[in-house]
């Protein structure tokens, strides 16, 4: 059996603070969750920050970050978020992560980011460790 491309990264919860004046889940809401997933990513992938820094002298940094908004959501709506590698760059990497309605499977929100591999002694980007690179194409898909 194939070990599957996309994981789950994050579940979460919807509150009533997260609503705007229009009754939904307001877009300042959405970083947090996705920014979250991020970090969980990693570690997923076995390769977590405090390894990288460890085993490597790198860790990753996101340089962007693009959220596609689909459906609203609601205060008592159970979210939950996967993610996988969407591409493979000699200093970065991708991910497409989905926020997904967790009873119902609907898609609310896409975030597609690019994190670069991040040298924190000499402050600037640095080329991506062998061992995390095949890590990465292991997982690679076409983004869906």
């Amino acid at each position: 059996m194939t070990e599957p491309k996309r994981t789950e990264l994050l579940r979460g919860v919807i509150h009533p603070w997260h609503h705007d004046h229009f009754g939904h889940m307001n877009v300042r809401h959405y970083a947090p969750f996705f920014d979250d997933a991020c970090y969980h990513l990693w570690a997923a992938l076995g390769i977590g920050y405090d390894r990288m820094l460890e085993r490597h002298g790198v860790h990753c940094v996101t340089a962007q970050a693009s959220t596609g908004f689909v459906k609203e959501l609601v205060a008592g709506d159970l979210i939950v978020i996967d993610g996988a590698v969407s591409r493979v760059g000699t200093k970065s990497a991708a991910f497409h992560l989905r926020m997904l309605h967790a009873s119902t499977g609907a898609l609310h929100a896409t975030c597609d980011v690019v994190e670069v591999f991040f040298d924190p002694h000499l402050r600037k980007a640095a080329p991506m460790p062998q061992e995390v690179r095949a890590t990465l194409e292991a997982r690679l898909t076409d983004g869906s």
